[in-house]
Formats: structure tokens, sequence, C-alpha cells
């Protein structure tokens, strides 16, 4: 055997470094990892709410704490808001996923238009959300703060089980939020990135299917957030 047969021997072993093994992508098999962490850190938060949530006898109801319409009703419609936020994550992430099955056909225009779609649904997901922590706050829930005792006795709850569902509350879906933000963020500069044809130059747009990725993970977080606070 001569001496490039020999090499091409040694670059075709599966020690030679030439392939992956996963065949994907070390980008996106990095925001795997990561997501992969950040859902250990989410899962301790929302353990750590079902452990207090379970042990304690009373705790307040999300019928009442989550009744209200910001600027349009005070009482009387449980979960509505909630759920209109939601189904504006929900729908952003849908337009997320035909921005990366247009990447895939290299259609920029598409890519520009869904990518747009999807920072709007960011943003007014985060909209929604500052009304709701701005309500709440009017109503006397806060870290750290203790509601009135009206308040607590119309929740049929306690002092102390009142103030840990508004710390718990407030940090993690304050965390989630500035997971969306930094998501938000992050989609407008791959949407410049697209304006300005840098993918198209690239020739694929393999960038956006791993934001779409993140954007997936934080859309799947808020449903376990919403079970947690808002259902259960």
């Amino acid at each position: 055997m001569d001496t490039t047969a020999q090499l091409d021997e040694v670059k075709t072993t599966p020690w030679s470094g030439g392939r992956s093994p996963f065949s994907v992508e070390y980008g996106k098999l990095m925001m795997w990892f990561f997501l992969l962490s950040d859902a250990f850190t989410f899962s301790a938060f929302l353990v750590y709410y079902g452990a207090q949530r379970f042990s304690k006898m009373t705790w307040p109801d999300p019928d009442i704490v989550f009744q209200s319409i910001p600027g349009i009703t005070d009482s009387g419609a449980p979960l509505v808001f909630v759920g209109i936020m939601t189904f504006i994550l929900i729908m952003s992430s849908v337009t997320m996923v035909l921005a990366v099955e247009a990447g895939h056909r290299n259609s920029k225009k598409e890519v520009t238009w869904w990518m747009i779609a999807t920072v709007i649904g960011g943003l007014m997901f985060l909209g929604c959300q500052a009304l709701e922590w701005t309500h709440l706050h009017h109503e006397g829930f806060w870290w750290g703060r203790v509601p009135s005792a009206e308040v607590i006795k119309g929740l049929g709850s306690d002092a102390l089980s009142t103030q840990q569902f508004a710390n718990l509350f407030f940090t993690i879906t304050g965390f989630h939020g500035f997971h969306v933000l930094t998501g938000v963020v992050i989609n407008i500069i791959i949407l410049v990135m697209t304006m300005t044809g840098v993918f198209e130059r690239r020739g694929h747009y393999l960038m956006v299917e791993k934001v779409g990725l993140y954007w997936h993970f934080v859309d799947l977080v808020w449903v376990f957030v919403f079970t947690f606070f808002y259902l259960v």
C-alpha cells in the first residue's frame, strides 16, 4: 500500500474528525446543550413552586388572582387574559416555524415577513405581561409585599402563602419574560441580517433554525408555567 492510500485510510477512520458522529451541525448541537441546561433551571424553579404549593393547606386561588382583563374588567373573567397571552406566544411559534421552512427554500422575502410577525408576537406577549404585572402590583401583589387583609381573605389564603405565591410568581414569570425579551432581541438581529442579505450570501439560513429552537423552547416553558401558576 503506497503512502497516499495509507493517508486516505487514516482520514476515513471514525477518529479522524472529518464527520460529526451525530450528523448535526456544531452550532445547533451547542444550542441543544444550552437549552437542556436552561430546562434544568426552569425545572428547579417549578419543582420548588410545586413543593410550596402542595405543602400548604391554603393557597391563593388562580381563578380569583387572575380574573381580570387589564383595562377592561377587574373581575369576572378568570384566565381569559392569560389565555390571550398564551395564544399570542403559540402563534409566534407558528410564524417561526414558517420562517424556518422558508429558510430551507432560501426564500429571503418570506423569511423576512415571518420573522417580523414573530418579533411582533414576542413584543405583544411582553406587553401583555407588563399589563398583568402592573395590575397585580396595583392589587397589592409584589416581591416581599404582603397584600392587604381584605385581599388575602378574598383569596381564601393566609398571609405567608400569599406572599410566597407572589414571590414565586414574579420570579418565575420574570425569568421567563427575560428569556422572551432576549429572544425578541435575537430575532431582531436575525431579521436585520436577513434583510441585508447576509444569509443569502452564505447560501443557507441555518441561523434562523438555531434561533427557532430557542424560541420554541421559550414557548414550551410557558406551557409549564401556565399550568403550574394559572391552572393548578
